[in-house]
């Protein structure tokens, strides 16, 4: 089967980067989604530590109520946050 003259070859795309579009699409979508899901985890992470040392705290104090771990969790949210909104403007 040869190729015939009239027809685009399907294999090589007549314009340099034609065939590229799809490539650069899918890996701007994947650059996205990994970079938005190491944000998460490090989200999680902030916060699980903040939690887990204000409940060490609120044992190691002998406290009746978690104030620690109210206070070092909230912080640890906004802290978060912050990092959150600081990583989004960056670009």
């Amino acid at each position: 089967m040869e190729n015939n003259p009239d027809q685009p070859n399907q294999t090589y795309p007549d314009k340099p980067g034609q065939g590229e579009e799809p490539i650069k699409k899918v890996t701007e979508k994947t650059t996205s989604f990994v970079q938005f899901s190491g944000i998460a985890f490090q989200m999680l992470g902030t916060i699980g530590l903040g939690v887990w040392a204000g409940m060490k705290l609120d044992v190691w104090q002998n406290n009746h109520r978690p104030i620690w771990t109210i206070v070092l969790s909230l912080t640890a949210i906004g802290a978060s946050l912050y990092l959150f909104i600081r990583q989004l403007t960056k670009k």
